[in-house]
């Protein structure tokens, strides 16, 4: 008996969703190895946090893909980009790697609402959500940079930045919870 009831095509592309989030985390452990060995421990604390979060994206893909009966596929994941060449740089390309799979996540909401998989597209609101979350932490990092000088951002405006980083929450808050009470 056949239990699996995802689409060919769902489970081809949450399978290739997966080992993207597998390749974000490698991204992050990558560029957080880079911070701490530039000396930004802060940056680097944040950042493995941020893999860790990546891998857990991909569990929560595995796991769903099993509970719905499909086949998990284990692909090898590719390597990560060349080390960032400053703080701006590695939150450029941070700020690219979290649009890139929002994208991916984008597509497969669509194809869950054309093949009317309405269990697949309830599962990847919370991901639409977390995409956004992540993208608006990445933009307002790059704005604290352009505002600390950008690729000319001094020594102390680095160190200020890389001790914020150290304790600064991992998530973002939302436009959608503003109210005229709280802006």
């Amino acid at each position: 008996m056949n239990k699996n009831r995802l689409s060919s095509t769902m489970q081809e592309g949450l399978n290739k969703q997966m080992t993207q989030e597998a390749w974000a985390a490698q991204v992050y452990l990558s560029y957080a190895s880079w911070a701490a060995d530039e000396g930004y421990n802060g940056i680097a604390n944040f950042l493995f946090r941020h893999a860790n979060e990546e891998r857990n994206h991909m569990m929560k893909f595995l796991e769903y893909i099993l509970e719905r009966g499909g086949k998990v596929r284990v692909d090898p994941i590719a390597k990560p980009p060349d080390d960032p060449t400053s703080v701006q740089n590695c939150f450029e390309k941070v700020f690219q790697q979290e649009i890139d799979n929002t994208t991916g996540i984008y597509k497969l909401v669509k194809l869950s609402h054309e093949e009317s998989d309405w269990a697949t597209w309830h599962f990847l609101q919370w991901f639409v959500q977390e995409q956004t979350e992540e993208e608006t932490l990445a933009m307002g990092l790059l704005d604290k940079i352009k505002v600390a000088g950008g690729e000319n951002a001094s020594a102390d405006a680095l160190y200020n930045l890389d001790r914020d980083l150290a304790r600064a929450p991992d998530e973002a808050e939302l436009a959608e919870s503003k109210t005229v009470e709280n802006p």
